[in-house]
């Protein structure tokens, strides 16, 4: 159990819902739409597997590019590190070539349910398949060259909500594109709000994300800014295309979760080891104790803000989803 534990820690499941509630909107919509629900689960599966494989084949890569690295010390890095990626290869919780293996599980499993769609749906699997696989394998290379949330907006969007639409209902929608739009920027500002806090260490590093593009941590809250007001904005296509009613709005309720979660990271911008003032609305926060005890709440505790406003919006909007198609 405890080997397990540390598993889907390292794999960074605390994240897992962003694949989880992105692709509950569009299952939804596919089976409003007569889909087929053994196969949306399937495409669940692999979905999730491929998402963790990806978050364990980053940490791989970036700690080889770490320990490359001329003077790198181990316990300075731990004592002085936020972040939990990397942390159980630095201080030896897991050997690299367990990783690998880990990142083989994984991976290979999501190419079974991809496989499996694929002879039970038809050819279009494999178009977003082979999307899928393109942005798993050169998401730790491509990352480094300001292009993660490139990768993030086009796997969470098209690829996801195209990918299983296909496999419920065998055929491609364009409306499934764009109702992709809003849940997809949402979760692009999860992405965005991790590289904000990385700024120094990514600097260090020599990984080039959007957010070190600007001078400073605070400088590059504006395009925070950007992302969450065109996630809000974009709703409004989901109506003007006529493919929701006005009842998808009620994902405006979480609003104030979002300036919420801009003022946090700009307390954090000003001062890195500030911690927010916890309010019900921020949880929930899995394993908090543990990262107050490793000094890692700062980082985490925004880190959770962000997913659960990503979560909360997504609820919200399938309720919006439901109200307008089902009665």
């Amino acid at each position: 159990m405890q080997k397990a534990i540390t598993i889907m820690q390292c794999a960074r499941i605390f994240s897992l819902p962003m694949t989880i509630f992105s692709w509950l909107i569009i299952f939804t919509y596919a089976y409003i739409d007569s889909g087929n629900i053994t196969y949306g689960l399937i495409a669940l599966i692999g979905l999730c597997f491929a998402h963790l494989g990806t978050n364990l084949a980053d940490d791989y890569f970036d700690y080889k590019n770490l320990i490359k690295q001329v003077g790198f010390d181990k316990k300075e890095y731990l004592k002085h590190s936020q972040k939990t990626k990397c942390r159980y290869l630095i201080n030896g919780t897991m050997k690299e070539s367990q990783l690998i293996g880990l990142i083989f599980i994984h991976l290979s499993a999501a190419f079974a349910c991809g496989l499996f769609l694929y002879f039970k749906c038809g050819i279009g699997i494999l178009y977003y398949t082979l999307v899928g696989a393109f942005i798993v394998l050169l998401y730790p290379i491509l990352s480094r060259f300001c292009l993660s949330e490139i990768l993030v907006a086009i796997a969470y969007g098209p690829a996801l909500f195209g990918g299983v639409y296909y496999s419920m209902c065998g055929t491609y929608s364009s409306e499934v594109f764009i109702l992709a739009i809003p849940s997809m920027i949402i979760t692009v500002v999860l992405l965005y709000i991790h590289t904000i806090m990385d700024y120094q260490f990514d600097l260090e590093e020599g990984k080039r994300t959007l957010s070190n593009l600007f001078n400073s941590q605070l400088e590059s809250l504006v395009l925070l800014k950007i992302f969450l007001t065109l996630g809000y904005l974009s709703i409004f296509l989901l109506c003007i295309f006529d493919i929701t009613d006005w009842q998808v709005f009620l994902a405006y309720l979480t609003i104030p979760l979002a300036v919420d979660l801009y003022n946090s990271m700009k307390e954090f911008s000003c001062n890195p080891e500030s911690i927010p003032q916890l309010k019900w609305y921020h949880f929930p926060m899995e394993n908090l104790k543990l990262f107050i005890k490793r000094n890692e709440a700062s980082f985490m505790i925004r880190m959770f803000q962000s997913r659960n406003l990503m979560i909360y919006f997504s609820i919200l909007l399938l309720i919006g989803i439901l109200l307008s198609l089902c009665l």
